[in-house]
């Protein structure tokens, strides 16, 4: 019974509205998103754009290749009130499981229509969105998505979103770390 009730609460983490991902709320009497590494992957090639639709490039008349999807949410303070103009920015390996990086050698080509990396600010009830790929796996991970969240004079906030209930998440070795 204990092992069902941590697996419901770590899927609390990383359930959505619309069953596919979410960035759980920060606050006091709430669950808690847990700090994750931002991985080795953080964008360092050229971005060719920077806005929150990572599934189409302006000047380019393709798309992302993938599920496309929204990821939306809501930042809060501890007490539980919105944060309103706060940067969040996500980034992700794009379908073929290649992220926008110098680091990333696999022999796999890079989708030229996912900008790999978003960004925004949070609205006056602490909302985001985004327009990007279902995230896909590779090589030693589940699907995720990273995201950062940039308040003024505090360091960044780092976490990683993942689906509810992918077979995956059970041999991934950051999603087990997830405190229950």
């Amino acid at each position: 019974m204990n092992e069902q009730i941590d697996k419901t609460r770590r899927h609390l983490f990383i359930a959505t509205g619309i069953g596919l991902l979410s960035l759980p709320v920060w606050g006091a009497g709430r669950l808690l998103t847990p700090r994750q590494t931002a991985g080795p992957f953080y964008p360092d090639l050229p971005l060719p754009d920077k806005d929150s639709d990572l599934t189409h490039i302006p000047g380019v008349s393709g798309i992302a290749e993938g599920e496309i999807t929204d990821l939306s949410g809501q930042v809060l303070d501890a007490g539980g009130s919105p944060l309103n103009g706060v940067r969040i920015e996500i980034w992700q390996c794009d379908a073929n499981g290649r992220y926008r990086h110098s680091g990333d050698n696999q022999a796999i080509t890079m989708d030229p229509n996912f900008q790999g990396f978003g960004h925004t600010l949070t609205d006056q009830k602490g909302r985001y969105r985004f327009r990007t790929i279902r995230p896909v796996s590779y090589p030693g991970r589940t699907p995720h998505i990273h995201a950062a969240v940039f308040r003024q004079s505090m360091r960044p906030f780092v976490t990683q979103i993942y689906i509810a209930d992918d077979p995956r998440n059970a041999e991934d070795f950051l999603f087990q770390r997830i405190p229950v």
